[in-house]
């Protein structure tokens, strides 16, 4: 019997974790900080030393009491990528499992940055496994990393290889057929496991409702292409994004590139993921791009920029209005820097619709078009899958059952409700909520 334990993640859309458990051997999927609750405790989009306790209580990273009574049968940490909803409760809850954490080389470089930034102790073994490998954590569980695409590298679904039969977690994922960086979904080895038969699968909900395929990132790409191409004269083009979209960093750089802009890399969160690309070898934009991190760097810059402002093209944080990042400084007048009626800023994002988020954005649009800025938003393509990409996973794989998860209620079941449509019964499709669990 297999026993799946939804520890977060099923409530809401973050602080993601899954623990699977198969006679005397668990391991635990993602294990994630919800982002919104994060902010609102500590008032800091970037991860800092904090009580886990603390954020518990919070709300901002899940309540591992769930598992407290299997917690030394865990073998493996496992984050399938490198998104903080997913990766960032390691550093303040990893220390609690007897247990490494096992993911690609990207999502490892990312995670020990974080470590070192905040001068975290992790006393767990930290191993890397490349996509399509596969590795034995226990006499029960064998794991398997499947190539897929998300917003950010090495983005992988895991396959439990067990003796109650194949449990695939594909949390977050979207089938991209012509990705920017990196390669494409791993159809072939999803349908071998089809074949074989798949025990349940544990899937991303957060589209589900969508009736469209998530368009690839390559439509993203055009788009950007599109907007810095219309003229900014005398005016800087600013340029805000998910630091962990190296895809659509790539993108900035080379059409930044060719319309002759010198372009600079504000903030720390930007610093952080570049520098683990680099270091394991998947981008290499310090060729082309000056990398800034610190406030007193940060105001020399900008005072060059402000003599030569055609010249630049910045990429800075802050794409959600969070307070305490660049793009919102940069509008408070916080730093050296005067925004002008020439000036271009392209959101490459969407507002992620949370009342923080929408209120923050609301703000820093607000000031920004006080100074006659003009404003392009939702350049964007998401990096989840919609309804129509969940139902071709469905059908590729073929699984027993079915466990709507990175989502909230009504996510999760819209989710089923596309399980039903493709012939599945009530008792093979599982709603969970946060501190659920079942056995299959």
């Amino acid at each position: 019997m297999a026993e799946i334990y939804a520890v977060g993640g099923y409530d809401e859309v973050g602080k993601n974790c899954t623990v699977i458990r198969v006679k005397d051997d668990a391991v635990m999927l993602d294990l994630g900080v919800h982002i919104e609750s994060y902010i609102n405790y500590t008032d800091d989009e970037e991860l800092v030393t904090v009580n886990p306790s603390e954020l518990i209580k919070a709300g901002a990273v899940p309540d591992i009491s769930v598992v407290n009574n299997i917690r030394n049968k865990i073998r493996a940490i496992i984050p399938t990528h490198a998104h903080l909803d997913h990766l960032g409760g390691i550093p303040y809850l990893g220390n609690k499992f007897k247990a490494p954490v096992i993911g690609t080389a990207y999502t490892i470089e990312v995670l020990k940055t974080i470590l070192k930034d905040d001068r975290i102790k992790l006393n767990n073994q930290i191993k890397t496994l490349s996509a399509n490998s596969s590795v034995k954590v226990s006499d029960n569980i064998k794991i398997e990393f499947i190539n897929t695409t998300h917003s950010t590298p090495q983005t992988v679904m895991v396959a439990l290889h067990t003796q109650e039969g194949i449990i695939l977690y594909a949390n977050d994922f979207k089938l991209d057929l012509f990705p920017v960086l990196g390669k494409k979904p791993n159809f072939k080895r999803l349908e071998e496991l089809g074949n074989k038969g798949v025990l349940a699968l544990i899937v991303d909900s957060t589209y589900a409702a969508e009736n469209k395929k998530t368009p690839s990132e390559n439509v993203a790409r055009e788009m950007l292409k599109d907007v810095l191409s219309i003229p900014a004269k005398k005016g800087v083009i600013i340029v805000t994004t998910f630091s962990s979209h190296l895809a659509r960093l790539k993108s900035i750089i080379e059409f930044g590139k060719k319309i002759n802009r010198k372009i600079i890399f504000l903030g720390r969160s930007l610093s952080k993921y570049v520098k683990a690309g680099e270091k394991v070898g998947i981008i290499s934009f310090t060729k082309d791009i000056r990398m800034v991190r610190f406030g007193k760097d940060i105001n020399k810059i900008l005072k060059e920029v402000e003599k030569n402002r055609e010249r630049y093209l910045l990429v800075v944080t802050g794409h959600q209005g969070e307070p305490k990042a660049m793009l919102s400084k940069m509008a408070r007048k916080e730093l050296e820097f005067g925004f002008s009626d020439n000036d271009h800023v392209i959101f490459s994002c969407k507002t992620i619709p949370t009342g923080i988020n929408i209120k923050n954005r609301d703000i820093l649009e607000n000031e920004l078009k006080g100074y006659g800025v003009r404003v392009f938003k939702d350049i964007h393509q998401s990096g989840h899958a919609a309804r129509e990409d969940l139902r071709d996973l469905i059908k590729l794989i073929k699984p027993k059952h079915v466990i709507p998860a990175h989502g909230d209620k009504e996510m999760e079941n819209a989710l089923a409700d596309l399980a039903f449509e493709e012939g599945y019964k009530t008792e093979n499709v599982h709603i969970m909520k946060d501190g659920d669990k079942i056995s299959l």
